[in-house]
């Protein structure tokens, strides 16, 4: 049976009627929500009830799932599944066709859809091409999780994690640039924000004077 077009960009253009845009080779559910701004490219499937922000950009091949949350400036390449109970916070980066799951221990003949874990990834944060996220961990704040990483825990702010399993390698500035600490502070060399290291945790030398 063919598959009903529900919404569509009408092509290169944007329809007037709509605030967004969906190429036409795209579907959008009814009860999905979509910001200002956002762009929906080619063969991608928004189902009702996701709820995507502003000023986004999804990829080809791209679908969301209806419980899925994605804020604003989040940009989605190629060859991504927004599973149910994944959420995205604004201004995060999905590289081509990285991976998140939301089922821990999947068995076809066992159904588990009442135990899916929350995925959460914050706001700035960049997650490489090919890297997989294993359901229930959070990527921190402008955490940076490299190309092809197994993520298999919770990255913390600011981090550098990469490999399998992905580990913490190194921290980088909210910019994306590696920050070369010297005891506990560090310097951007791009962008000039400073940073405060205690153990495992990160922040910007601003926020934690704002904390006192």
């Amino acid at each position: 049976m063919k598959k009903k077009r529900v919404e569509s960009g009408g092509g290169k253009k944007a329809d007037p009627k709509k605030d967004y845009f969906v190429h036409e080779s795209s579907y959008v559910d009814p009860g999905a929500v979509i910001g200002k701004g956002t762009k929906i490219w080619h063969f991608s499937h928004v189902l009702g009830g996701a709820l995507i922000g502003p000023d986004c950009s999804l990829g080809q091949n791209v679908n969301v799932a209806a419980t899925a949350k994605i804020g604003r400036g989040v940009k989605i390449q190629n060859n991504v599944s927004i599973y149910d109970r994944v959420e995205i916070e604004d201004w995060a980066f999905c590289g081509p066709s990285m991976v998140f799951t939301n089922v821990f221990n999947p068995r076809s003949e066992v159904v588990r859809k009442h135990e899916y874990r929350l995925t959460r990834v914050k706001r700035g944060a960049t997650i490489g091409a090919n890297a997989t996220v294993v359901c229930g961990n959070t990527i921190g704040r402008y955490a940076f999780v490299g190309a092809g990483a197994v993520v298999t825990r919770s990255v913390p702010d600011y981090a550098l994690a990469y490999g399998n399993p992905a580990s913490v390698r190194g921290w980088v500035c909210r910019c994306g640039v590696k920050l070369d600490f010297r005891g506990d502070r560090a310097v951007c060399s791009a962008c000039g924000t400073g940073y405060r290291r205690r153990g495992e945790k990160v922040v910007e030398a601003k926020a934690e004077a704002r904390d006192r």
